[in-house]
């Protein structure tokens, strides 16, 4: 039987390949702030990572925008990202593990990660990723664990009530303890 410290390490152990999003947004380091924007809104993306001689360098997101140019009033064509991207840039490598992106995302509080292979940017995976992931894998395992019940059970506990009962039987698609079928027969 698979706990739930079993799926997760399950849904985990997929590389980062696998969830990342292929071609990210980049901008020259020497860009403004309104550029970066622009790539944005035209990518549909939250952030532009920053490239110096074609290498990662940092990062630029919606968040520094907001809070390093359009609070303090500035002008978004007079700054360039260089003087607002996130830095040093934290990455991973295509290879990770799902759980390692999510572990080093909680570690340095980030909610996305290049994906670098060779020092080149190849990908980006963001929480979202992740969390789509481990949503597809839960919901496949539920199915799997439906089609797989067997009609009747020695012990387990009543999908009704909540109480363990060693004579559960399935009634409309519920697995219930002798009492709760007796309800139902009543309803």
């Amino acid at each position: 039987m698979m706990n739930n410290s079993d799926a997760i390490r399950f849904e985990t152990r997929i590389p980062v390949r696998e969830v990342m999003q292929s071609h990210p947004t980049t901008i020259d380091v020497g860009e403004t702030v309104a550029r970066a924007a622009q790539i944005m809104c035209r990518d549909g993306v939250g952030s532009c990572i920053v490239l110096q001689n074609n290498l990662p360098t940092g990062i630029v997101t919606e968040e520094d925008i907001n809070c390093k140019v359009v609070a303090k009033d500035l002008k978004p064509g007079d700054v360039h990202v260089s003087e607002i991207m996130s830095t040093p840039l934290i990455t991973i490598g295509a290879d990770k593990l799902v759980g390692d992106a999510a572990a080093m995302m909680v570690k340095h509080r980030v909610r996305r990660l290049p994906v670098v292979e060779d020092q080149m940017v190849i990908g980006i995976v963001t929480v979202r990723d992740i969390l789509t992931v481990a949503t597809e894998v839960n919901e496949l395992l539920a199915d799997l664990i439906e089609i797989n019940r067997e009609e009747e059970y020695a012990m387990g506990v009543c999908d009704r009530c909540g109480k363990i009962s060693d004579d559960l039987s399935r009634v409309d698609n519920l697995m219930l303890c002798p009492a709760c079928r007796e309800e139902e027969q009543l309803l």
